[in-house]
């Protein structure tokens, strides 16, 4: 009769869907560097071997094979159900960890109890010195539901020069690597699996921002990720993802009054880019948005919705202008220069 495995301290939970090049490029690097952790990979009934693979070069590697591909959400809910931890690492496969990355995250957790989830500095792998678009140094939100980035406001990424070294609250924390207190995932009831993929850690640190948790960016930890082995950034299927997404998730977190509000400006400024597009020719990128909002209205009265949700300026990570507006009218390009 074996032994019992011991409850992990910290899990790092990998989700894969046909990612065995990621995970014998990356999993090396995790599990040299993750000494504190228990390594899991959550398969997502792959196609590409890599189940047999991870069986055969990484034995330690604690496996949970999933039935079919349940998407990003839903297959971490599931997964996660079969983790015992005190703290889940949600950790993308094309992330490249450093070394003692762990410790500056656990430690923001273990010293403050208000502090429900956290992500290090994401800087690009295939150009080191610059942040990654997901993530880069800690997620904020303007007025209008846009979100953005220290270190990466829409196209513009900024060179890691030291300018965000600190730790700090945030509005959200990345999907990319995400450390969270697993008691609040599952009372918070996991990742919206309405979104699929992408936003769903924006909506996760939203609400627990309103059930008065805090989300932090330590700049003491470093990963670097390739970032768009989803989907590229460029892709028509991920700017519908985005707008659907973008739409649910204000209307799931914000209070009604301040929902049709930010709504009504939502349905100006998405029309502006829709024309845009067209302008330029893009049918595919115009379409999406087109069916994004339609998508959002047939599945608005599915996702829950937060009760008594905490009014957003008071929120941190806030941001109470238009980065819109800033971003493309007053040309300020970057976080430092957003006023």
């Amino acid at each position: 009769m074996t032994e019992p495995v011991p409850t992990p301290f910290v899990a790092v939970v990998i989700l894969n869907y046909n990612g065995r090049a990621f995970l014998e490029k990356f999993l090396p690097s995790v599990i040299q560097h993750s000494p504190q952790a228990q390594i899991f990979v959550a398969d997502n009934a792959s196609t590409d071997n890599s189940v047999a693979f991870l069986q055969e070069h990484f034995p330690k590697v604690r496996l949970v094979v999933l039935d079919k591909n349940y998407g990003f959400c839903q297959g971490y809910n599931l997964a996660l159900q079969q983790i015992e931890a005190k703290y889940y690492v949600l950790l993308n496969s094309d992330v490249e960890v450093t070394k003692n990355w762990l410790v500056p995250l656990v430690e923001l957790l273990e010293k403050n109890e208000k502090i429900g989830a956290c992500q290090p500095k994401i800087k690009s792998f295939a150009q080191k010195q610059y942040f990654e678009h997901a993530g880069a140094a800690g997620g904020w939100i303007d007025a209008w539901g846009y979100p953005f980035c220290r270190g990466r406001v829409f196209d513009t990424i900024e060179i890691d020069k030291g300018q965000y070294n600190d730790e700090v609250p945030i509005f959200w924390a990345t999907g990319a690597c995400l450390a969270v207190r697993s008691r609040l995932f599952h009372q918070l009831g996991g990742l919206e699996t309405h979104f699929f993929a992408h936003m769903e850690e924006i909506d996760l640190c939203w609400r627990l921002q309103n059930a008065g948790f805090e989300v932090w960016y330590s700049g003491k930890s470093e990963v670097y990720h390739v970032g768009g082995g989803t989907l590229p950034n460029n892709s028509p299927k991920k700017l519908f993802f985005n707008f659907r997404n973008n739409l649910l998730l204000l209307y799931k977190n914000l209070p009604r009054k301040h929902f049709f509000l930010v709504f009504g400006v939502r349905i100006f400024l998405d029309t502006t880019a829709f024309f845009s597009f067209i302008v330029k020719k893009q049918w595919a990128n115009a379409w999406a948005i087109i069916r994004a909002y339609k998508a959002f209205f047939q599945l608005k009265n599915k996702v829950q919705k937060v009760s008594n949700p905490k009014p957003i300026q008071k929120l941190h990570g806030f941001y109470p202008k238009s980065v819109v507006w800033q971003y493309f009218f007053r040309q300020r390009k970057t976080f430092s220069r957003l006023k």
